[in-house]
């Protein structure tokens, strides 16, 4: 049997292996999303006065806490295992398909900085906006106490989130969706709306912040074909708002709360 032959026969099951990997990851957390968000749209306080915690503390005792912490950031990553099992017989000829290596590190780090920076301050000011308008929660950034690991578990999910987002928003679901032949308006219109779901329990703000920052980035890929900028990026941001959370001082969070 042919290539074409082969790609024939195995696109019709292209629609149910998206749904289960969705299912298993990032669909599943959309799922959760839509739930929380209706949860505090129909409690007796407003949107606005209401928190998300990214980064949840599990457990009181710390090393419980940090054990947790690393098995959930450790099992987060399994889809991203199979996402790239799905689409290669190898790891690693699949993350050289999406563009996950290292050989082109100036460009992949110049342009996740320069994506972190052009995406960083207008989405802060589009969530304060919708805090304002009463449309979003309050989001805390880190729920951790302050123990000696919590900086490096901050950024090991800030990680997390930015492998676990881009290969199966980006790379992986354009990579089937192109398959199916889907127009390139409609692969960035689900790529989007899907980055968009999962962040649904922080509020519509978020929602549409990061359908926006979907769009960016799933024209990116779709343009040079590297996930690896994206990674970058999302890290930058992540890092930049998990561990400045943590670090600032607790008169300027006070300060952050009230002024919200």
């Amino acid at each position: 049997m042919t290539v074409e032959e082969q790609q024939l026969t195995t696109r019709p099951r292209y629609g149910t292996e998206i749904a289960i990997v969705l299912l298993l990851s990032l669909g599943q957390s959309a799922v959760y999303s839509v739930v929380s968000l209706t949860a505090k749209l129909t409690a007796d306080r407003p949107l606005a006065q209401q928190t998300a915690t990214l980064n949840a503390s599990v457990s009181p005792r710390p090393y419980l806490d940090l054990t947790y912490q690393l098995l959930g950031i450790f099992f987060a990553l399994i889809p991203v295992a199979l996402a790239l099992f799905l689409l290669a017989r190898s790891f690693g000829a699949a993350a050289r398909e999406l563009g996950i290596d290292y050989r082109r590190p100036a460009y992949d780090l110049g342009w996740g900085a320069g994506l972190a920076a052009g995406i960083g301050l207008p989405g802060l000011l589009l969530v304060y906006g919708a805090l304002q308008l009463g449309v979003n929660a309050q989001i805390v950034p880190s729920g951790l106490q302050p123990y000696w690991w919590s900086v490096p578990v901050l950024v090991l999910a800030a990680l997390q989130n930015a492998v676990l987002e881009e290969v199966i928003v980006v790379g992986y679901l354009i990579t089937r969706l192109r398959a199916l032949s889907l127009s390139p308006a409609w692969i960035i219109a689900a790529s989007a709306v899907l980055r968009g779901s999962y962040h649904l329990y922080q509020g519509f703000g978020a929602f549409l912040g990061n359908a926006v920052m979907g769009v960016i980035f799933a024209l990116f890929y779709l343009r040079t074909k590297r996930v690896m900028p994206l990674i970058v990026a999302h890290s930058l941001l992540d890092i930049t708002a998990f561990v400045g959370y943590e670090l600032l001082p607790d008169s300027w969070l006070s300060w952050l709360e009230y002024s919200a």
